[in-house]
């Protein structure tokens, strides 16, 4: 009787030292954002190499006006190599000219959260907002990369019509001047800055500026090609307005 008492006994304390054991809370340790990637996108899936020959077709599909096929190889892509912006940036400002504003602003908002300083996106998140009509988000974002490049002529150019549809005339005009001083030679800024001072009231201002753009590209003289200033940012409204500053200037 003593043997299996001291039997019973022994397994006793040992169940007890095993439920005393388990009792102990798992305490789990946290992951750097790095390993959080890895483990979401294993590094041996990416292949830089291929994603850039896929970039270059896309590219030159783009340059062919083959939108679609040019979507579709830009999105491999970016499946091959998810945290090179650039392959993002491609990607998104394909779609945006395309039509398609949603998966843009997608693509250029994954490429900045792996590199949120890349000027290259924000000028390109900053004008699909713009021409979608997220006015406060485009001049947040183009504020931005102004921030990160003072010489950015692209986001002051479209900080001005960002400002001018909001009714922000001052800041449109302090805007267009910038982007034409850090580019005198493109005329569009100068016809942004003729369209703010417009908006201002300020016609003289408005069509000296004008005639600056046409000494630089005399087709500002024609109703019909104020239409491609759609593809630069301006919505129908600006581009309506700017007939009014043409035919003020005797055209």
């Amino acid at each position: 009787m003593g043997k299996r008492y001291c039997g019973l006994l022994l397994v006793t304390l040992a169940l007890v030292g095993c439920q005393r054991q388990a009792a102990v809370p798992w305490r789990a340790t946290a992951l750097s954002t790095e390993a959080l990637e890895n483990l979401a996108y294993p590094p041996f899936l990416v292949d830089a190499q291929a994603a850039g020959r896929y970039r270059q077709e896309g590219l030159a599909f783009r340059q062919q006006g083959d939108l679609a096929r040019a979507i579709a190889t830009l999105k491999i892509a970016a499946a091959l190599d998810p945290h090179n912006p650039e392959g993002q940036v491609l990607l998104g400002w394909t779609q945006h000219l395309a039509g398609f504003a949603a998966p843009a602003t997608a693509a250029l908002q994954a490429a900045l959260s792996h590199s949120p300083e890349h000027v290259p996106a924000l000028n390109a998140l900053g004008i699909v907002y713009l021409v979608d009509g997220q006015l406060e988000a485009a001049v947040a974002t183009h504020t931005r990369a102004a921030e990160l490049q003072p010489d950015n002529e692209i986001a002051y150019y479209n900080l001005s019509l960002a400002y001018e549809r909001l009714g922000q005339t001052e800041q449109a005009i302090a805007a267009a001047q910038t982007a034409t001083e850090l580019e005198p030679g493109n005329p569009h800024p100068w016809v942004a800055l003729a369209l703010a001072h417009w908006s201002a009231a300020d016609s003289p201002q408005a069509t000296a500026n004008y005639r600056r753009a046409l000494s630089l590209d005399g087709r500002y003289t024609r109703r019909d090609y104020l239409d491609h200033l759609e593809q630069a940012g301006f919505s129908p409204e600006q581009i309506g307005t700017t007939e009014e500053i043409r035919r003020a200037v005797g055209l």
